[in-house]
C-alpha cells in the first residue's frame, strides 16, 4: 500500500508493568529505514462513552476529579470495557445508568476515537443516547461524581474556551453540534 514505508515492525515485546487496568509494554521495533528504536506504550481494554441528549437540547455531563491531571473535569459518562471484547454498547448503557441514573430509549453510534495514539492503544466507542428517562445514580464505590445538564451550545462554548479538555468529550460535543446544525438546516431548507 501507499504507506508501506512508514510501518514499524515489532522485534521483541516486554511487559514492564501489569496493573488492574493497564499493561505497560516496552517494545524494540525495526524502523522503515532499518534502524531500531524503543517504543513504550500502554495496552488498554477499550472503553465506551455516551453523550446523553435531553429533549430540551441539553446534554448530561459528569464532573469528577481526575487524579493524573489533578483537576476536576466536565465529561460525558464513560467507562472501560469490563473485559477486552465486551460489547461496547452494553458498556455504554451500564455507564450511563451507573454514573447518571438515566436510561435511554435510543442509542446511535457516533464515532470510535483513538484517545492517545502516542502511547496507548485505547479505543473508545462513543454513542449518542436519546429518549432519556431519569433514575437513580449508582456509581462505583471509588467514583465520586456530580451530574450536570448543560445546553449543547454552552458545551460547545466550554470546549472552545478550554473549560472542557477531555478528548472524548471534545469530540462528542463538537460532532453532535455539527450534526444538530445540519439537521436544523435540513428542516429549514
Amino acid at each position: 500500500g501507499m504507506d508501506e514505508d512508514l510501518i514499524e515492525q515489532c522485534l521483541k515485546s516486554e511487559e514492564i508493568y501489569k496493573g488492574n487496568l493497564l499493561h505497560v509494554k516496552r517494545d524494540r521495533v525495526k524502523l522503515p529505514n532499518g534502524r531500531e528504536a524503543a517504543r513504550e506504550w500502554v495496552k488498554h481494554p477499550g472503553a465506551a462513552a455516551v453523550i446523553p441528549l435531553l429533549p430540551d437540547g441539553q446534554i448530561v455531563l459528569v464532573r469528577q476529579y481526575r487524579y493524573p491531571i489533578q483537576a476536576v473535569t466536565l465529561e460525558i459518562p464513560a467507562g472501560k470495557l469490563d473485559v477486552p471484547g465486551e460489547d461496547p454498547l452494553g458498556c455504554a448503557k451500564r455507564e450511563l445508568r451507573e454514573e447518571t441514573g438515566y436510561e435511554a430509549g435510543r442509542y446511535e453510534k457516533l464515532l470510535t476515537l483513538a484517545t492517545t495514539v502516542g502511547f496507548s492503544d485505547e479505543w473508545i466507542h462513543i454513542y449518542l443516547a436519546t429518549a432519556l428517562s431519569p433514575g437513580k445514580q449508582s456509581p462505583d464505590e471509588d467514583e465520586f461524581i456530580h451530574v450536570t445538564a448543560m445546553p449543547l451550545s454552552k458545551a460547545v462554548q466550554a470546549v472552545l474556551d478550554g473549560r472542557i479538555v477531555d478528548s472524548k468529550t471534545v469530540a462528542a460535543v463538537l460532532l453532535l453540534a455539527r450534526r444538530e446544525s445540519a439537521n436544523e438546516r435540513g428542516r429549514r431548507g
